[in-house]
């Protein structure tokens, strides 16, 4: 008797996020080689060299699953492909002639030299022309993004990173910046995973004080502005959320355009801020009066994908690291998703030293810090304590205000612009920011 062939075992590393042609022709071959295993990428892998994918690993998984040329769908969990294919030690890896150069080109040397083990050969079909991903998604950018699909980002973001990567947006422009600023090395991909709707900037580009002056009202359609022009999630600044009666139709308003996180502070009264020396008249909130602010924005939300952070303020009013470490406990339990614990120090000690005894804890919850005042500390020393997500809370604003003085001062000087024209974007750079 003969005996059979063994069927070929054929692997394909994919990210599904948005299907096209393209994607359909590499299966379409894989399939003529044998029967196809997609590696398809969790969200973590995803992000370590690109956005977080529109679609959730289920959701993509599904899809993949139903298409007549797979036969199995398995996680890949890193960019690298090297532990699934030593698990599976497939004959063939097909994957698009596209990934020579790049971030991806060392995944590629790694799989030639893992197939060389067990004589596997890799397949490189020529990238279909005029169709990519990245293409299909600036597409719906234009068409927008629904507020379910952006509020759902952070959850998956804390999911998949080490480390959220926040920055402060206080206009539509600023927020076009952060939509598409990232920094690509041959090892490393970089951007914002989402914006920082300010309570302090949204007063000073209105021209007034940070004590709410600004209503939630106006804050509010600002940020609609903001929405209108972006796909990333936002973490709002509520400040103390106002009156407990109150806080339900806030929640419910941020919840309903897409908002991800309510940032709400445990500070009583007219506000001041926290980066002020002088807090003579600040006062906190009783741990349960705000311990019941926090259960009613909770119970107002519908989704829990909405997260309701509870910022602490005991170090900024000189209360110590034991009356932050209970009040973080007492809000844990009365519902807050993760802890902001805000400092004013030149250096990050207290906070880790902070982070370090409430991660023991059992009601331990992801943490926050705004390094505005201890700027020198690195995102890999606050991985290393325990944060979770990280917000530049004001530095666009900051930017942009010296080099507006200064240039407004040497047009007066001058009585002209041309000594600015090279120094500043040209019209033509301005203009090209806003797509047609």
């Amino acid at each position: 008797m003969k005996k059979k062939n063994k069927v070929k075992k054929v692997y394909v590393g994919l990210a599904a996020d948005i299907l096209h042609e393209g994607h359909i022709n590499i299966l379409k071959i894989a399939k003529s080689y044998g029967e196809v295993t997609v590696g398809l990428l969790t969200d973590a892998a995803i992000s370590s060299y690109k956005k977080l994918p529109h679609l959730n690993f289920k959701q993509r998984e599904i899809v993949l699953k139903n298409i007549k040329y797979v036969k199995y769908v398995i996680p890949q969990k890193t960019l690298s492909y090297v532990d699934n294919l030593i698990k599976l030690k497939p004959n063939y890896v097909v994957h698009g002639d596209d990934w020579k150069n790049g971030i991806q080109k060392n995944v590629r040397k790694d799989v030639i030299l893992t197939l060389k083990k067990w004589s596997g050969r890799l397949i490189e079909p020529k990238y279909t022309k005029n169709i990519s991903s990245t293409l299909v998604k600036e597409k719906i950018l234009k068409i927008g993004i629904s507020p379910d699909t952006r509020k759902s980002k952070l959850k998956r973001l804390m999911d998949a990173k080490s480390l959220v990567r926040i920055v402060e947006s206080h206009n539509a422009l600023t927020g076009l910046i952060i939509e598409n600023t990232n920094v690509v090395s041959k090892k490393n991909y970089k951007e914002f995973d989402g914006m920082w709707s300010s309570s302090l900037t949204d007063s000073l580009t209105r021209g007034k004080p940070d004590n709410q002056s600004v209503d939630y009202s106006a804050r509010i359609n600002g940020l609609n502005e903001i929405l209108d022009v972006t796909t990333k999630p936002i973490i709002f600044d509520a400040d103390n959320g106002g009156r407990l009666e109150h806080v339900s139709f806030l929640v419910k308003t941020l919840e309903r355009i897409g908002v991800s996180a309510i940032v709400i502070e445990d500070k009583i009264g007219l506000k001041k801020n926290s980066l002020f020396d002088n807090q003579k008249n600040a006062k906190q909130d009783s741990i349960k009066n705000f311990c019941k602010k926090l259960k009613r924005a909770n119970e107002s939300k519908i989704s829990d994908d909405l997260l309701i952070v509870a910022r602490i303020e005991s170090f900024i009013l000189g209360k110590g690291i034991k009356d932050a470490l209970k009040r973080a406990e007492m809000y844990s339990k009365a519902g807050a998703d993760a802890i902001l614990i805000h400092s004013k120090e030149n250096s990050p000690k207290e906070i880790f030293k902070f982070s370090k005894q409430f991660k023991k804890n059992k009601y331990s919850k992801p943490l926050i810090a705004v390094p505005s005042t201890y700027s020198s500390v690195k995102e890999s020393d606050l991985i290393k304590n325990g944060f979770k997500i990280v917000i530049y809370a004001n530095h666009l604003l900051r930017s942009a205000y010296p080099a507006m003085k200064k240039n407004a001062e040497k047009i007066l000087k001058n009585e002209r612009t041309y000594e600015l024209e090279k120094k500043i974007s040209s019209i033509k750079e301005v203009i090209s920011l806003i797509k047609e």
